[in-house]
């Protein structure tokens, strides 16, 4: 696969994760200036500013995940993921738990974590808890919840067995973790949802 099309597949995840929020605030501008009643106004402010945020989040988290954010320099302060993946979550649905030691992860490491959490939080369809580790170039993150669902193409595409022609947007996310591992030398797990628990696992070499 080329790497024009790979980003084109990111694009559209992204696209695609950022229509609603958006498309909320576009409804809410339009119902705004139909209304005239305070209360009703007031509660079109409460639904802009709630999406305006959403968006926000979304947009910051994916700047790390995706883009090339971080400065210039090989690390990035493990804070910024932590403050990301809090966003995107929102603190309702998912509880967020952190034991991440280190101070600073490596590029490829961050984003190998970012999107595995992503993926995680996308698999507990009911909401639930989100554990998050890294310590001494191993990424564990765990999901419980009532409900797990992955999609084998994810799980496919983590692990390397996809056909990288036959990606879908939706896939893009776990390709991009697998070709990071690949490209220092470390290898992705992904363990069969048991009991209400998903457990993926990154081990990547220190350099």
């Amino acid at each position: 696969m080329r790497e024009v099309d790979f980003a084109s597949l990111l694009c559209s995840r992204l696209c695609h994760d950022l229509l609603s929020p958006v498309g909320a605030l576009n409804n809410g501008v339009e119902l705004l200036a139909d209304e005239h009643d305070p209360e009703m106004r007031a509660r079109c402010l409460e639904l802009l500013a709630e999406s305006a945020r959403v968006s926000a989040n979304k947009l910051k988290f994916f700047r790390l995940a995706f883009g090339a954010a971080g400065g210039f320099g090989d690390t990035v302060d493990s804070r910024e993921a932590k403050a990301a993946i809090e966003g995107l979550l929102g603190g309702e649905r998912i509880l967020l738990g952190w034991m991440v030691t280190e101070p600073a992860l490596g590029k490829n490491a961050l984003k190998i974590l970012l999107n595995l959490a992503l993926i995680a939080a996308d698999a507990l369809v009911r909401g639930g808890r989100l554990d998050i580790g890294a310590e001494s170039g191993e990424i564990v993150v765990r999901a419980e919840g009532p409900r797990l669902v992955l999609d084998p193409e994810l799980r496919t595409a983590l692990l390397g067995n996809t056909d990288p022609d036959a990606l879908t947007p939706r896939a893009a996310a776990a390709w991009l973790v697998h070709r990071l591992a690949a490209e220092i030398g470390g290898s992705i797990q992904v363990s069969e949802p048991d009991e209400g628990v998903l457990l993926f696992g990154a081990l990547l070499p220190r350099r």
